[in-house]
């Protein structure tokens, strides 16, 4: 198994990219390909690259955060992106991992990787892990704005499989979210996709309104990309402040007590609650229904986070998440 790492996407690229590629390599066991300015990547990786496990890849064009992704894409072949995701494409890479243009990232996929026939639209999918015993899972986060039922009824498939298959529950539990649990709110879209959802063969629970992200009330929680992707910024918003109280709170009690912050956080428990909390524990989100493995992780992504998207990866690829999605939609579409 090869993954491509995009070293050259995110705000601390490539040094914590490469720090997270190869705290990877050591701890998966996985081989990989570095994409990116080689000459800078030699520099930065020069005593892993004796060992086995670690390869790069020349790539010399980037592609800003603020570029036109779709621009981008078509006007810089060279660029990590592009590269890498043509790594997936030719069967060099089982899977590909980029903290850098979330557009672009789904611009070079669609184009090159095309989407899995049957899907009309793909979308991105990640985990929420703010209860105690399982994550969330939220589909789209944010690759669709404009969205018709249908397209809803797509990604309620797609996470459910999803899910079914990394977390190993044989039924997820659907939720659409909404403003209100009865069956005759929310928008025209909202009204018209629970109708759909009800003639499908999924554990559909109905409706499920923000409070119940919280409660674990769904196992996945299918929105349009433009309220799903508000709704995981603000949960991060609102864990980045946690974390940052943590923190503070840690700092205070361990004067008080003369023990290290570090050992108060875990006999209080507060080690538990940072990593539900933190982002980085989770590693990225998922790109579903293109033909290949594409994990996209957060533009603020450091070594953990991208060692930890490596590590979601991986799993996709072990599990063969992107074949058995293809093969269930050619069922329901023959």
């Amino acid at each position: 198994m090869i993954i491509a790492v995009d070293a050259a996407g995110g705000e601390y690229a490539p040094r914590e990219i490469v720090k997270g590629a190869i705290k990877a390599v050591e701890e998966y066991k996985v081989d990989i390909a570095l994409v990116g300015r080689k000459t800078i990547l030699q520099m930065l990786a020069r005593r892993h690259l004796k060992k086995p496990g670690l390869t790069i890849i020349d790539a010399n064009q980037i592609i800003e955060p603020r570029e036109s992704p779709m621009k981008a894409v078509r006007t810089k072949p060279d660029s990590s992106i592009v590269v890498g995701i043509n790594l997936v494409k030719d069967g060099t890479a089982s899977a590909f991992v980029s903290a850098g243009n979330t557009g672009a990232i789904m611009g070079a996929a669609l184009l090159n990787l095309g989407k899995i026939e049957g899907i009309e639209r793909s979308a991105i999918g990640g985990f929420i892990n703010i209860t105690p015993s399982a994550p969330t899972f939220l589909i789209d986060a944010g690759a669709n704005v404009d969205c018709r039922p249908e397209h809803l009824v797509w990604f309620a498939h797609l996470g459910s499989v999803y899910v079914r298959e990394i977390l190993g529950i044989s039924s997820p539990r659907v939720g659409l979210l909404n403003n209100g649990e009865e069956e005759t709110k929310g928008s025209r879209l909202i009204q018209e996709s629970y109708q759909l959802l009800k003639k499908t063969n999924l554990n559909f629970i109905g409706n499920v309104e923000g409070q119940d992200i919280l409660k674990k009330a769904a196992d996945v929680i299918v929105t349009d990309g433009f309220t799903g992707n508000i709704v995981l910024k603000t949960i991060e918003g609102m864990s980045d402040n946690w974390l940052y109280s943590l923190a503070q709170a840690g700092q205070i009690f361990s004067k008080a007590y003369r023990l290290p912050a570090q050992a108060l956080h875990r006999d209080i428990g507060m080690d538990s609650w940072a990593k539900r909390l933190d982002y980085q524990e989770y590693g990225g989100a998922c790109l579903l229904g293109v033909n290949g493995n594409v994990v996209i992780a957060h533009g603020r992504s450091q070594a953990k986070a991208i060692k930890n998207a490596i590590g979601l990866a991986r799993k996709m690829v072990e599990r063969g998440i992107s074949q058995i999605i293809k093969e269930e939609i050619y069922e329901q579409t023959n």
